[in-house]
């Protein structure tokens, strides 16, 4: 059986982070993962690269079940926030780990 290796938050040692100092993912069921930006599209742009960069890393579609767009008027706080619900399982590299798995019984 393949061991996942997994970092304090339960995700994949590999699995590319976002690049924005704000941007994060979240820790729920279906990961949230947060994109915050003054502007939309720099927000947008930097998630879609990152959906792009996971989807290559992980060798298939990264499982999403919604984008929501939320805005944050506190002073000092980017105004638009972009979220990509995200499954968890994905998130952990656990496609990569049943592809590595199945390579191993085949090939033993």
């Amino acid at each position: 059986m393949t061991k996942l290796e997994l970092d304090d938050l339960g995700l994949a040692e590999g699995l590319p982070r976002p690049s924005g100092s704000q941007d994060r993912v979240e820790d729920v069921p279906y990961r949230a993962v947060e994109f915050c930006d003054d502007e939309l599209p720099a927000a947008l742009e930097r998630c879609a690269g990152w959906l792009r960069e996971t989807e290559t890393w992980l060798g298939e579609a990264v499982d999403v079940i919604a984008i929501h767009l939320d805005y944050d008027d506190a002073q000092g706080s980017p105004y638009f926030k972009v979220k990509v619900l995200c499954n968890e399982e994905d998130l952990a590299g656990a496609p990569l780990a049943a592809r590595e798995d199945t390579s191993r019984r085949t090939a033993g």
